[in-house]
């Protein structure tokens, strides 16, 4: 039989333990620190300091940044509107149509038939590829005069004549949520294939042999299963997406404060014409933006507890 440890000395232990840890996590501290904490830091510092055009700190700016005459919330050529709707449009449809596609190609991947090891690794092409370069080769693809994809649509009967996708803000809009979605289905569609394949064997041969049918066994059996993995994978999506710059940068040909903007565009362009101060205005309210999107997820998703 055990003694007792009194609770001044087990607090005592637990410190001790504490420390000795410290040089193991430190690594991993200072690398949170120096990604995370310190580039948050200086967006909301930036946000409230005055900048020339040449962008030399002038001083504090208080709040003019956000309210005042040329600020982010003021400046008088944004279609405010517009810019939320596409930003809300950007997320919404890219990952939704992501995870649609993810769960369809992870169910055809986890099957059995010949060349599956090569249509697997195919798959992981457009996350092997740099986003840059994979948005390059849409953009010189959809060129309305020398693009192939256009050449192909003329041939094929489509389209009459070539159409300059990257000219109009509206479908270089759209042809910027066609490429976020091939780039964003690699990761979605490997993490629920992960899933799947740990789905045990017994579980679907008794519900089987209960009588479940293919989709039954699929959206009552399975798909529960796959929400610890779709779950993580969508959360992923939504930050990567609400972040991404150079797929829509590069599609967007027109330039100037259009109906094609999000706010991760906008940033950009305010950066390069109002300055940093504004900029990273901007990017305060993008960012807690982003946080209502992602605790409005996890308030629809409640996620559950692991199934045993």
């Amino acid at each position: 039989m055990s003694l007792p440890v009194a609770p001044g000395r087990a607090r005592s232990r637990r410190r001790k333990e504490a420390l000795a840890a410290l040089p193991w996590l430190a690594p991993t501290l200072l690398l949170i620190a120096g990604v995370v904490i310190y580039p948050a830091y200086l967006m909301f510092w930036t946000a409230f300091q005055k900048y020339n055009s040449y962008g030399i700190l002038q001083g504090p700016a208080g709040w003019s940044n956000f309210f005042g005459k040329g600020g982010a919330f003021t400046f008088p050529t944004v279609p405010w509107t517009s810019v939320w709707t596409n930003t809300v449009i950007w997320v919404v449809v890219v990952v939704i149509m992501t995870l649609a596609l993810s769960l369809l190609l992870a169910q055809f991947l986890s099957k059995d038939f010949p060349g599956r090891k090569a249509l697997r690794l195919l798959v992981l092409l457009p996350w092997a590829c740099s986003v840059v370069l994979t948005t390059t080769v849409f953009r010189y693809g959809l060129q309305g005069d020398v693009g192939i994809f256009n050449r192909f649509l003329v041939d094929t009967g489509i389209l009459n004549v070539p159409y300059g996708f990257t000219k109009d803000p509206t479908a270089a809009f759209w042809v910027a949520v066609f490429v976020a979605i091939y780039v964003s289905l690699p990761f979605t569609t490997y993490t629920i294939l992960a899933g799947l394949q740990s789905v045990p064997n017994d579980i679907l041969e008794a519900a089987h042999v209960d009588g479940a049918n293919a989709v039954q066994r699929y959206w009552q059996v399975v798909f529960p299963m796959l929400r610890p993995a779709i779950a993580a994978a969508t959360l992923i999506n939504i930050i990567n997406v609400f972040n991404s710059l150079p797929i829509l940068t590069i599609l967007n040909d027109n330039g100037g404060y259009h109906t094609g903007h999000t706010t991760t565009t906008l940033i950009f362009q305010f950066k390069a014409q109002l300055g940093p101060g504004v900029a990273s205005a901007l990017s305060i309210a993008n960012f807690l933006f982003c946080l209502v999107v992602v605790a409005f997820y996890f308030w629809i998703v409640k996620p559950t507890k692991e199934v045993q």
